[in-house]
């Protein structure tokens, strides 16, 4: 799965004595409702987040984890995380107007006299 969205927050990491790290970073799609979405990074994945920034249009690679959790009283409950596994930045996945046509015709290059020959 993959979401694509705008940064919103990287924090720092966090490292535990059992020697797992974790970093997280919170992405903002663009939909009519759009949502903050926390994506977590893990150990070795963490290194992936090292060269972006707020505010960079971002694709993530992610994968949707669950587990079960049992408390102190017996009681059962679940969690979920996403976790994110690769990152594209966006303007690497799109061809801009300047890539995809070599000899773009500017508003600036066309006079009045371009447009006579219309029927109406």
């Amino acid at each position: 799965m993959e979401i694509i969205g705008i940064v919103k927050k990287l924090f720092d990491i966090q490292k535990f004595d059992s020697g797992f790290q974790k970093r997280e970073i919170v992405l903002t799609t663009e939909e009519p409702y759009s949502q903050n979405i926390l994506i977590e990074f893990v150990q070795s994945k963490v290194d992936l987040l090292e060269n972006i920034k707020p505010k960079d249009k971002i694709k993530i690679f992610i994968n949707i984890r669950g587990r079960e959790w049992t408390n102190s009283e017996g009681k059962i409950r679940y969690f979920n995380s996403i976790q994110g596994w690769k990152i594209e930045h966006y303007s690497n996945l799109t061809k801009t107007p300047e890539t995809s046509n070599k000899n773009p015709i500017s508003s600036s290059s066309l006079s009045s006299d371009d447009f006579d020959d219309l029927p109406f």
